[in-house]
């Protein structure tokens, strides 16, 4: 059964994001076929989308190593998503679904109760889910794409502090999705931008070399599953 190449590229991509393989190593084909279960060809693929993304670079004489991004292309990620984001959800004001409004609203309700209790885990997930939502509102999957990307990326550079005030932030959420619900799509441009420009300062540099990054068990490609059983990481 052959794994499709974009399951071997979201492990691959995951394990980078995490730590599991560390800025400027190698990442060999026939190493990567044995860890991931399959062979070569959905392994050379997934770099080659990988590489189109940033992640990887191939270098003469050492072929696909992990990119090594510099601190200015860092932070014109955190630019560029300033100014998608506040799009995105101009966007959802005009073409969300009454299903995507449902969703978004059930996480700010788990968001503000969370935030209530302190429960600084279990909000870092639902702001990661609530962003990934309110993107797919905007119903441009080319959009979407970017934004998704972005998320990756900024995860793999950055490690994000807890807001001071957590009922603060998922207040600002809720303004958002009233603005959606609205149709307000200047509003919900207004109060994104505001939110995203307030979230940024929160994000601190990684070092490659910094102590306790995060890692990730090996992934697991199962052939009844026809894709790679892996633990995603959500931003």
């Amino acid at each position: 059964m052959r794994i499709p190449a974009h399951s071997v590229c979201t492990a691959i991509r995951d394990d980078i994001v995490c730590g599991v393989y560390e800025r400027g190593s190698r990442l060999t084909e026939e190493l990567l076929a044995r860890r991931y279960g399959v062979s070569r060809v959905p392994v050379r693929e997934a770099l080659r989308t990988l590489e189109s993304e940033g992640f990887v670079v191939t270098r003469r004489h050492a072929g696909a190593c992990v990119a090594e991004p510099t601190e200015q292309e860092a932070a014109d990620l955190l630019e560029v998503r300033m100014l998608l984001e506040p799009l995105g959800a101009a966007r959802a004001a005009q073409r969300r679904t009454e299903a995507h409004l449902k969703v978004l609203r059930g996480l700010v309700r788990l968001g503000q109760e969370r935030a209530r209790r302190g429960e600084g885990e279990d909000l870092r997930s639902l702001g990661g889910w609530f962003h990934e939502t309110l993107a797919q509102a905007s119903g441009s999957p080319g959009l979407i794409a970017l934004l998704t990307q972005l998320r990756h990326k900024i995860a793999w550079m950055y490690a994000v502090e807890q807001p001071a005030r957590p009922v603060d932030s998922w207040a600002e959420h809720g303004a958002i999705v009233d603005a959606v619900a609205r149709g307000d799509a200047e509003r919900a441009r207004a109060l994104t931008a505001q939110h995203a420009e307030r979230a940024a300062g929160a994000h601190r540099l990684r070092r490659p070399d910094r102590p306790g990054r995060r890692t990730a068990p090996p992934p697991r490609v199962s052939s009844s599953q026809h894709g790679v059983n892996i633990a995603g990481a959500r931003h």
